[in-house]
């Protein structure tokens, strides 16, 4: 499944994304249990397919077989789904960040062989770990804010994984039963704050910077999340590409590593890493502008675009 947030009446809510069809999962649960006579069926569904991403996500394997059946019962009765509410089409909607409040954003630097010899660096013996926060969190529909406080805005096309259940302690051969899905964060980068000090957070963390999406794959479509080929372009221009198969520390071992330091929760995300190609790196130094539109590709996920938009004083 394509997995979404979607906007509409003032309203974000998760949903299902089928070609061009928008399937709320919460009002089709609710509609399933109603043909099925179920007197408290707000109270079910609210339960086990509730209305915000990441408490549907807490629901695990149970609450994701319910949605499969809840879309298939909805789009089986598509006529009335749409006259009740329960389907749109997604150009009547603004679809948004597929996870809007994760409880962590945990990031990776120098992850990618080509990306490490480019900044000058040897290959770590652990991940490089930093974070980010919620206030950096834009949708695809969103434009990249570029505020007067930062003269050297970069892009960073990251694989982001999304943890689906509460993980401790996890082997790698274990690591991908603890993972809902996949999506795409540009992990978008303020340099001058960044290398300002030796700690990175304060050029991570500008109101958003971490565009994502433009929706979670759930992990049966990828079923090898180390072959995905991804790919930056600015303005048409390919400026970044690689293969996930060329990070040095993968998917499984990093679910393994970050859940050895600190418990893992679903709706969590941890992006993996960028490849090589970044704007400080080149020669001379090339940075986002305003009107610059950033996209992003990634097997088997699809594309991250967003404009740079500059902000005034």
């Amino acid at each position: 499944m394509k997995l979404i947030n979607y906007r509409k009446n003032n309203q974000v809510r998760p949903a299902c994304l089928d070609n061009d069809q928008v399937v709320d999962l919460n009002y089709a649960y609710q509609e399933m249990l109603k043909a099925e006579g179920k007197l408290r069926f707000k109270e079910i569904a609210e339960a086990y397919i509730p209305a915000d991403m990441v408490g549907f996500l807490q629901g695990g394997d149970e609450s994701f077989s319910l949605a499969k059946q809840a879309v298939d019962f909805a789009q089986s009765n598509a006529t009335e789904m749409a006259e009740q509410g329960v389907i749109h089409q997604r150009s009547d909607v603004r679809i948004e960040a597929p996870v809007l409040n994760p409880n962590k954003i945990l990031c990776v630097g120098h992850n990618y062989r080509e990306h490490i010899l480019e900044m000058g660096r040897e290959l770590p013996t652990h991940p490089v770990a930093f974070a980010k926060f919620n206030n950096t969190i834009i949708g695809p529909e969103d434009d990249i804010p570029l505020f007067p406080i930062t003269e050297k805005l970069d892009y960073e096309a990251e694989f982001a994984i999304v943890i689906g259940k509460r993980a401790k302690n996890v082997k790698q051969d274990d690591a991908l039963d603890y993972v809902a899905g996949y999506t795409i964060v540009n992990d978008v980068t303020a340099r001058d704050l960044q290398r300002r000090t030796i700690q990175w957070l304060q050029g991570k963390t500008v109101d958003g910077s971490a565009p994502m999406g433009p929706w979670l794959v759930t992990k049966d479509e990828i079923p090898d999340p180390h072959v995905l080929e991804i790919a930056l372009q600015v303005n048409g221009e390919e400026r970044q590409r690689s293969n996930t198969k060329n990070l040095v520390f993968n998917v499984n071992r990093l679910v393994e590593f970050f859940s050895e330091i600190m418990t893992l929760e679903p709706g969590d995300v941890i992006c993996s890493g960028t490849p090589g190609g970044v704007g400080f790196a080149r020669d001379p130094q090339v940075f986002l502008q305003d009107g610059d539109v950033v996209k992003i590709e990634i097997d088997r996920i699809g594309t991250l675009e967003n404009t740079v938009k500059a902000v005034k004083a």
